[in-house]
């Protein structure tokens, strides 16, 4: 099948796009940019931001009994693992808006019907493998600290994770070995997914670009992952209700911040 390519574009080169030197007023001016977006038409895309509050309170209720309470923090915290993915239909509604197109919300599920769907599907696949390597670390951290038994009671658990030594290093270890993992995602694909929308150029371009993007801009890259670490931070902490807001906004700035960095070598 002509059509179907994952590894290399749809000439099957790999492509090399130039990348810019950002600095944080680009970071912002995407942020900027990603609000207009969302206030053009909240009500759009508040409907399709509802998977994240609703998957969010999913993940804890499904991990509230006990013998899942270790894995409570990083399911919720290894969801924004997944984030850049799930995001997909707000690049393209930014995409559309750029160009002076229709925008109406039906026009983020026109992602399937993308050449590059087969590479960004690759890509999704990474990130959950990430998201589940992440899962697996935590759990070995918590049982070689505590032991197989799994805690009685959330009150109990509470209480030797803020209450022991083994709690600290439980914690300092456990955001250690996150932000490794966090890290890891924003260097590949803090433009990979926009960048597969706009140009069908492979998966393996879109991860590479998004790791030269890292390396040339390594201050604004890691501010912006401060940003969204920040805000995802403050949109959970409501039940998770305010990622209806913040998802979307970083959504499209994400969108944003692409077409800041990437060169467009075709206008």
């Amino acid at each position: 099948m002509t059509t179907f390519h994952v590894m290399a574009g749809h000439d099957a080169m790999v492509a090399h796009p130039a990348i810019r030197r950002i600095g944080m007023s680009d970071v912002m001016d995407a942020l900027r940019l990603g609000f207009d977006d969302f206030r053009a038409k909240p009500s759009h895309y508040v409907f399709l931001s509802l998977i994240y509050p609703i998957a969010g309170v999913v993940l804890v209720t499904w991990s509230s009994g006990a013998n899942m309470l270790p894995l409570i923090f990083p399911l919720v915290a290894g969801f924004a693992l997944l984030g850049p993915f799930f995001a997909i239909g707000l690049y393209e509604i930014s995409r559309r808006r750029e160009r002076c197109m229709d925008t109406s919300w039906r026009h983020a599920l026109e992602v399937r019907n993308s050449p590059a769907l087969p590479s960004i599907l690759a890509v999704g696949a990474m990130l959950m493998s990430l998201f589940i390597a992440w899962l697996v670390f935590a759990q070995v951290l918590y049982t070689s600290l505590f032991g197989p038994e799994p805690p009685q009671s959330l009150a109990l658990f509470l209480a030797s994770v803020f209450g022991s030594e083994n709690g600290l290093l439980l914690m300092l270890a456990g955001n250690a070995i996150g932000f490794c993992f966090a890290l890891v995602v924003l260097a590949t694909t803090v433009i990979a997914f926009p960048m597969l929308l706009d140009r069908d150029v492979g998966a393996v371009a879109a991860i590479e670009t998004s790791l030269r993007a890292t390396l040339v801009n390594p201050v604004p890259i890691a501010c912006w992952g401060l940003i969204v670490a920040a805000l995802l931070i403050v949109g959970s902490i409501p039940v998770f209700v305010g990622l209806a807001v913040i998802m979307p906004i970083l959504g499209h700035a994400t969108w944003h911040l692409y077409r800041k960095i990437v060169v467009d070598e075709r206008r």
